[in-house]
Parts: C-alpha cells; structure tokens; sequence
C-alpha cells in the first residue's frame, strides 16, 4: 500500500465517525424531545454533556443535558441517556424555577437575559 494513502484513509475514518455521530445526534434530538412531548412537557434545551452522570464505561448511549417545562410551569433541568436501541432515561431530574415564585417584572428579567445568552450562542 502506498504510504501517501494510509493518511488519507485514517481522514476518511474520521470524517465518517464526524457525520455518524451527526446524524446519531439529530435521531436523538427528535427521540429526545417526543419523549418530553409525550408526557405533556416542553423542552426548551437540549445539549450534550458527553461526560455527565453515567458516562463511564457507557458505549453506545449518548448523555444530553436538557431543560424543560412541566404542565405546571416548572422548569426543570435533567440529564438523559438515550440511544438507537434503547428508550430515554431521565436522571438528576431538578426544578430549577416554578412560575409561581416569580413576579411578572422577574419573569421578564430571565427571559430577557436567556434571549441574550441565545443571541451570544448564535
């Protein structure tokens, strides 16, 4: 084998891995959010935390970090597990605001202030 081709062959590899994990992504993304859907919530974010709880010696899920509205208007923030095979599991399930405790003038401020940490991310 010609020396020149085994470099382009290990960036073959990695471009493929690159689009593989995008396109796992987006399936998870949608699984992600219809199960969210599914129990009445809103999801309002959703990241990957490749090193959030129960990474290690975990191959063939992938950990996302999301944020969520429940029925009553409670923000939530919890870390899921989920893969082609399997279904979605929640953990570190956290309410981190309830509508309830905040004045309107509050609730303007925190929105006002997640649409600027969106406009920086964007």
């Amino acid at each position: 084998m010609d020396p020149e081709v085994i470099p382009l062959i290990f960036i073959g590899f990695i471009i493929l891995a690159g689009v593989l994990r995008i396109i796992a992504g987006s399936f998870d993304g949608e699984r992600v959010e219809e199960y969210i859907r599914d129990r009445g919530c809103e999801l309002i974010d959703k990241s990957w935390d490749p090193f959030g709880p129960g990474w290690f010696g975990e191959k063939n899920s992938r950990i996302y970090e999301i944020v969520y509205r429940d029925r009553d208007g409670k923000v939530h923030r919890a870390h899921v597990k989920t893969s082609m095979l399997s279904g979605v599991y929640l953990t570190n399930d956290q309410i981190v605001e309830d509508k309830a405790d905040l004045s309107v003038e509050e609730e303007k401020a925190a929105l006002r202030k997640r649409l600027a940490e969106l406009e920086q991310e964007g």
